[in-house]
């Protein structure tokens, strides 16, 4: 079962690398860091959203070694292949659908400032700088995924490796 959780950390570290790197190669040598609304925004939804896969999976994992160390003899029934699955899929789709809620969030915002970010990626607190509006909504938007996803999810990481 670890296996499987390992494969899709590394399928997930090639989704990191594929959202900012070609984009940031490209700047470097062509020397225009322009990129346009839309890829901005498909940017910051991958990027979130594989943020969002390595919290879930990393307390898969561990919820997978708690089980193997304090309940050896059960790890098959309660790990079993089917659940494997059931975890690393729910991992892949819940962060793809908070990523597309958060992304959508400040696709609806007006942008009337100066269209510059000083970052080599997209990403949503640079964005809401550039909004000409209240960004309030959205800033409880990030403060809620990050109290009620990653806080959770980094708590039961530590507590099962206590």
């Amino acid at each position: 079962p670890m296996y499987l959780f390992l494969t899709n950390l590394s399928l997930l570290d090639a989704c990191y690398i594929s959202v900012t790197v070609p984009k940031m190669l490209h700047d470097l040598v062509s020397e225009n860091g322009a990129i346009s609304f839309p890829g901005c925004f498909s940017q910051v939804c991958c990027l979130l959203s594989s943020v969002g896969v390595e919290f879930f999976l990393l307390t898969a994992m561990a919820y997978d070694r708690y089980v193997a160390i304090c309940n050896p003899l059960r790890y098959m029934v309660v790990m079993n292949h089917r659940v494997c699955i059931l975890l690393a899929t729910v991992s892949w789709l819940c962060a793809f659908f908070i990523s597309l809620i958060e992304t959508a969030l400040v696709w609806r915002l007006p942008f009337c400032r100066s269209n510059i970010i000083h970052h080599f990626f997209c990403d949503i607190p640079p964005l809401l700088v550039l909004a000409c509006t209240d960004t309030s909504p959205n800033e409880l938007a990030m403060f809620l995924v990050g109290g009620f996803v990653g806080f959770p999810c980094s708590l039961f990481t530590i507590v099962s490796y206590g």
